[in-house]
């Protein structure tokens, strides 16, 4: 369908584009799903697929700035649902130009939250997480405490912020990884001083960031190993050479591995009366991840009907709220990769797995035995392909490729803080974070949908697939030209709906997810209520924390409920399953 962008380097910076007239949030997901379809190497060009598809939704943008991601997400997950399609039909010969794929764009925005939109059985009271989160509760509901106080005081809270630095109009995503002291302690920073709020900490630590310049900084970070990034604008990202060397992969970057021992077709499990008949019943994923892209790719095969089982190290620091929602509908053990039997265990489960889906960095994760010419050998001897997905910060090569990343890593580098900042009125640089996880959420959806299409092709034509997502590709698609920007006065329109309260360059990205959760409650209740519109889904069984527990459904619903995505188990801790664990 028609539509316009303009560049708006006056607006949100060089190399952004705003929209020359506004669509309404459905049509416009059509658009973009159009152009992510069409842009997709191995999506269909079958338009008859495409016209299966239905958006609906709130007209007006539902989360802060400027930025599309919300239509993004609903695209994307449109496609997962026409390639979930192409299985059925494959399967059971039901044509995919037969049935329908329904996404609600309000859906896919709170998707991008979904790690707090949830609700909890708490001593006996049911508490939304936004509530459990403010109140400090919740530690107190895991038997394991895998945060290990890594932001237990306001320094630790505030090394991961966004700080102006000695280079005029440049600013710098700090990022304390999970462990904060020893990048202070790089800084010349005491990581103990005795701030008594965050507030009193980031001003501690702005006034020594500040005398740093940007480059330095960036010097330091790759001396030691360290997060960080220089908040690029859009165009001075696409100037750099790894910048490039992204721009030269699709955002759905799958891949046949044509020089791995060839393997034959794996039919799809065939389905009798009484079997579950979601896509990817019969599939097993083993997924060895940290944080949220990682688990948003097996949470979403898991919703598709695969069998996955989640491996975690106990020693190693993640988040106790996100085993909350993004373990659904898996299982999960504890596996210590330095240890021999360990890795041991962990091949006997890749033995017979159809996916394995890794989030460490690709030379770490191949020391141990586990990079994809690991595995590529061990399908080719068993003599049936595997689906091999990484997730990370850069996409599969170039300078960066083996820097460690996050969420905000990807916000800075790709622009999109940078872009943030412009819309909420700074015009010195100074750059926050856009509303939500976006770039980790997108990430693991895109590794998914990569997945669909790489199981797809192996039931067609046999052999093994490689599948790379990128954290800052997940960011830099929603500013590019063919998607465009929000005009200031839809965002201003956006705000006077669902009365944001403060967002600034000091906060981390739940303190922000807090802020839109509360616009969404207000204006959004029967989302999150128990009525027909509610999108939460309820699983009566669990343990702790888990019994009675309500979490967002998936996006995408298919016209038949039974090939439509669902998870069939409650989430579970990390670390939960004994090693001997069994494939179902």
């Amino acid at each position: 369908m028609p539509h316009e962008t303009v560049p708006s380097d006056t607006i949100y910076g060089p190399g952004t584009y705003v929209d020359e007239t506004f669509l309404p949030a459905p049509q416009d997901a059509c658009r973009i799903f159009e152009y992510l379809a069409s842009s997709t190497p191995g999506f269909t060009t079958d338009r008859a697929l495409w016209e299966t598809i239905h958006f609906s939704g709130s007209e007006h943008p539902v989360i802060p700035g400027p930025i599309k991601a919300p239509l993004v997400s609903a695209a994307l997950h449109a496609m997962c649902g026409v390639v979930a399609h192409e299985i059925v039909q494959d399967r059971d010969g039901t044509p995919a130009a037969s049935q329908t794929v329904n996404v609600n764009t309000d859906h896919a925005a709170i998707w991008l939250g979904t790690v707090l939109a949830a609700t909890l059985n708490v001593d006996g009271t049911r508490k939304d997480m936004s509530e459990v989160a403010r109140s400090g509760e919740l530690r107190s509901l895991f038997d394991r405490d895998f945060e290990g106080g890594f932001m237990s005081t306001p320094m630790r809270q505030r090394t991961t912020a966004l700080y102006k630095t000695a280079t005029p109009g440049v600013w710098y995503q700090l990022h304390g990884s999970l462990d904060a002291p020893p990048v202070l302690r790089a800084l010349g920073i005491d990581p103990e001083y005795p701030a008594k709020t965050s507030h009193e900490a980031y001003k501690h630590i702005a006034q020594r960031i500040e005398q740093w310049t940007a480059d330095e900084l960036e010097m330091l970070n790759i001396k030691n190993g360290f997060c960080g990034s220089i908040c690029f604008t859009p165009k001075g990202w696409s100037e750099t050479l790894m910048g490039k060397r992204l721009a030269s992969h699709p955002l759905v970057n799958y891949k046949r591995q044509t020089h791995a021992i060839p393997t034959p077709v794996v039919p799809w499990r065939q389905v009798e009366d009484g079997d579950d008949r979601r896509p990817l019943a019969g599939i097993k994923v083993v997924e060895l991840v940290r944080i949220i892209a990682g688990p948003i790719i097996g949470s979403t095969l898991a919703a598709f009907g695969a069998d996955v089982i989640r491996v975690n190290c106990s020693r190693l620091v993640d988040l106790n709220v996100l085993q909350l929602t993004l373990n659904a509908g898996k299982r999960t053990i504890d596996l210590d990769l330095t240890l021999e039997s360990d890795r041991t265990r962990l091949r006997e489960l890749l033995a017979d797995a159809d996916v394995f889906v890794q989030g460490f960095r690709p030379n770490a994760i191949a020391r141990k035995g586990f990079g994809v010419n690991d595995l590529l050998e061990i399908a080719g001897h068993r003599g049936k392909g595997i689906v091999y997905v990484e997730e990370n910060c850069y996409g599969p090569d170039g300078p960066y490729h083996e820097r460690p990343g996050w969420q905000q890593i990807g916000d800075a580098a790709s622009g999109s803080s940078y872009v943030m900042g412009r819309s909420l009125g700074y015009k010195d640089g100074t750059s926050v974070l856009p509303p939500l996880p976006i770039s980790d959420m997108n990430t693991g959806l895109i590794g998914a949908l990569g997945t669909l299409m790489a199981l797809r092709d192996r039931a067609r034509y046999g052999g093994s697939y490689r599948v790379a997502s990128s954290l800052v590709k997940a960011d830099v698609i929603a500013l590019e030209p063919e998607v465009g920007l929000y005009s200031p006065a839809v965002v201003e329109k956006a705000s006077e709906i669902f009365q944001w309260g403060h967002i600034g360059p000091e906060q981390f990205v739940t303190e922000i997810l807090l802020v839109v959760m509360d616009g969404w409650k207000r204006v959004f209740p029967q989302y999150f209520g128990t009525g027909e519109e509610s999108l939460l889904t309820s699983f009566e069984s669990g343990e702790g924390p888990w019994v009675n527990m309500s979490i967002l459904r998936p996006v995408v619903r298919l016209g038949d409920e039974g090939v439509s995505p669902r998870w069939l188990t409650p989430s579970v801790p990390n670390c939960f399953h004994d090693k001997g664990i069994q494939w179902l």
